[in-house]
């Protein structure tokens, strides 16, 4: 871990440490898991799905601890630390930040923000611990949110609260982001609810016996990337967001990693929009993303555009949340196509334990999976169930 970042853990424990008014939340999980064949990434297959290789049975899926610390009326603090299994179990800090907000009693309010954190881009995953209260498996798109893209650096954001609803507009800018486009093209789309943060290691795609591993939140090249974006949520139930993002990273830059093979900045950009209606039990969401990620090894580009897209619905009532979402995302050069279908039942019969029985089938055409021996069409079911608690 570079040395700014530890010190920005510690100064955020310190911090909540030090509160008055600290809450402590936690959860941990284990599902009952029947997997696709393929095998999955997590162990270094061209499986897009969390579980593969048709295994079955029970398996831990998550545990975290989310601490957060009103510090004063302005200022407030989180850390975040999980024990994800990925083809190990690693402990890892997905967020650790400050951000202060002074008390306004008039319709502009203004806060800044610094730390390790995500950036306001899905609008599915808003529970403990950036997880989904709709489905175990976030879509693809926040999929690869959660896998490699992080903000470390600050944000300042303006918000207006009127009557006809809330505008929000802010933008910030952030180091250690170079490596993310990088499982985009050398992997693909992925469906997972594994979430990497600082202590994690991302696996690439290998030939069996092989294992190439690296820190999807590297600075390499030294350059400082940006986002921009705005919102706009009404009191009839509409909440619209758009977020452009450029890492700016410097394609030709790399870092010397697992004995000696180049880990290479990806220059990656891209557009994300998105929406939420909710009317009395009913909600939809809407994202779309559509970018870009560019690698120059030797002064050759080799560009990879992407994009994908999703609709979610889902009906709340009360202790019974059934959701139902539907996605296609794709890749160029190298070519991938893939559509995913999501259905998921989550019953709450207490504050403190959540029951999901979720069906995930995917299909998947993805031309490089013949690099490391696998076909290129692969597809398959994955269930889970799953029992969670919470405190």
């Amino acid at each position: 871990m570079p040395r700014h970042l530890a010190l920005v853990l510690l100064a955020a424990c310190a911090s909540v440490a030090s509160a008055q008014d600290v809450k402590l939340h936690a959860f941990a999980d284990a599902r009952l898991v029947d997997a696709p064949s393929p095998t999955s990434f997590i162990d270094g297959g061209s499986g897009h799905t969390r579980y593969g290789d048709g295994e079955r049975g029970v398996r831990f899926g998550a545990a975290g601890v989310v601490v957060t610390a009103q510090l004063t009326p302005a200022l407030f603090a989180l850390v975040d630390v999980q024990a994800q299994r990925t083809d190990r179990t690693d402990l890892q800090v997905p967020e650790a930040f400050l951000r202060y907000r002074p008390v306004s009693t008039s319709a502009w309010r203004g806060s800044v923000k610094a730390g390790l954190y995500f950036l306001p881009i899905s609008l599915e995953n808003d529970g403990i611990g950036w997880t989904s209260p709709w489905t175990v498996t976030p879509s693809a798109i926040n999929s690869w949110v959660g896998e490699e893209i992080r903000g470390f650096g600050a944000e300042a954001r303006e918000e207006w609260r009127g009557v006809a609803g809330t505008f929000t507009a802010g933008g910030g800018l952030f180091r250690h982001n170079d490596v993310a486009g990088n499982i985009l093209a050398l992997r693909g789309w992925s469906l997972s609810d594994v979430t990497y943060g600082l202590g994690g290691r991302l696996r690439e795609p290998a030939e069996a016996g092989e294992r190439e591993v690296y820190d999807p939140f590297h600075a390499i090249g030294g350059r400082t990337g940006w986002y921009a974006d705005a919102a706009w949520k009404a009191p009839a139930g509409w909440e619209l967001r758009l977020l452009r993002y450029d890492n700016r990273a410097d394609p030709s830059a790399y870092r010397l990693y697992a004995g000696g093979e180049k880990l290479f900045a990806w220059r990656t950009r891209f557009w994300s929009a998105g929406a939420v209606w909710t009317r009395g039990p009913v909600t939809l969401i809407a994202q779309a993303m559509d970018g870009d990620t560019d690698v120059r090894p030797d002064d050759v580009s080799y560009r990879t555009p992407f994009r994908s897209a999703f609709l979610l619905a889902g009906w709340n009532r009360g202790a019974w949340r059934p959701a139902l979402r539907v996605e296609r995302f794709g890749t160029d050069n190298p070519r991938e196509r893939g559509h995913a279908v999501t259905a998921a039942l989550n019953w709450r019969p207490r504050d403190w334990l959540r029951l999901t029985a979720e069906w995930l089938r995917v299909h998947v055409d993805r031309d490089a999976s013949a690099v490391i021996g696998d076909p290129s069409r692969q597809g398959g079911e994955q269930w889970q169930l799953m029992a969670r608690v919470y405190y």
